[in-house]
């Protein structure tokens, strides 16, 4: 299993040397299968450079799943050029007990004036909505899903696939369990042995303090969880906004420091846009 990151920034795109190391897009993930099975998490700005990678693959469908549809997200899916192809096929899906009917509902709300000036009527690739349920099999992966703890909810995601496990759980808030959240154990058990785990550290512990609740988590948290559940590596992702390169080596510096001191077999890094993984 193969995992790219096309991005690893949170709540909005920057640019500037300071984050040049790192990167500015906002959350989008490719992972990819022995078998040559494709499935994109998220659709944030990190998917533009994903699709004109697609394209120059000469790939014919896509299959994308949301975390969640704020902004950061789902921004670039207007961008993602395969959707202006004759012969493409995208298949969105969402689960309706987390979102009702939002995939379907947010893209048409995306491509419609005066926001975006090419209608929902006028994309010429084939659109597919599909429900799913944590248990899907498909295209040589196995996917598990557990409700997020964030504003307006969301879903992470347990990928397994020729024996190698990742888990993805951006926006997730550990230190609090907002409205129908899971609690830190939960989480823990969800991401039991991963061989990858990537979660949210959008805060240091300082700066929660006057966040909390706000549906984000510090680099310690992440950290503590990786160590509960055992995961072999952790990637910090969903950096903020504002946090320069030096500042998320900070951050992996706390944690690894952190992680010696205890003796843990734990191995942590900062996800950085266009990193590839292989499990």
């Amino acid at each position: 299993m193969e995992i790219i990151f096309w991005c690893s920034r949170g709540s909005v795109p920057v640019c500037g040397p300071e984050y040049a190391r790192y990167g500015g897009e906002t959350s989008c993930v490719e992972v990819r299968s022995d078998k040559g099975g494709r499935i994109i998490l998220d659709a944030g700005t990190g998917i533009r450079r994903l699709g004109a990678s697609l394209l120059k693959e000469q790939a014919s469908r896509a299959d994308l799943f949301f975390t969640h549809t704020h902004w950061d997200h789902i921004m670039g899916l207007p961008f993602f050029q395969p959707l202006y192809q004759h012969g493409f096929r995208l298949n969105l899906y969402g689960q309706p007990r987390l979102q009702g009917d939002l995939p379907k509902l947010v893209f048409k709300n995306l491509l419609r004036p005066p926001h975006f000036p090419v209608p929902y009527n006028q994309v010429m690739s084939g659109i597919d909505y599909q429900e799913f349920q944590s248990g899907l099999e498909m295209q040589g992966f196995y996917l598990e899903t557990i409700v997020l703890s964030h504003p307006n909810l969301g879903q992470g995601f347990r990928i397994s696939s020729d024996g190698r496990t990742f888990v993805f759980l951006t926006d997730n808030e550990l230190g609090y369990c907002h409205r129908g959240g899971a609690s830190f154990e939960e989480y823990a058990r969800f991401a039991r042995n991963a061989d990858l785990l990537v979660h949210d550290s959008e805060f240091t512990p300082a700066e929660y303090r006057h966040k909390k609740g706000w549906g984000h988590s510090t680099c310690t948290q992440a950290m503590e969880l990786a160590a509960a559940s055992r995961a072999k590596r952790l990637g910090l992702f969903h950096h903020n906004q504002d946090r320069s390169d030096h500042g998320v080596d900070d951050m992996v510096q706390q944690c690894a420091g952190e992680i010696n001191g205890k003796g843990m077999a734990l191995e942590c890094f900062g996800v950085f846009q266009g990193q590839v993984v292989r499990l």
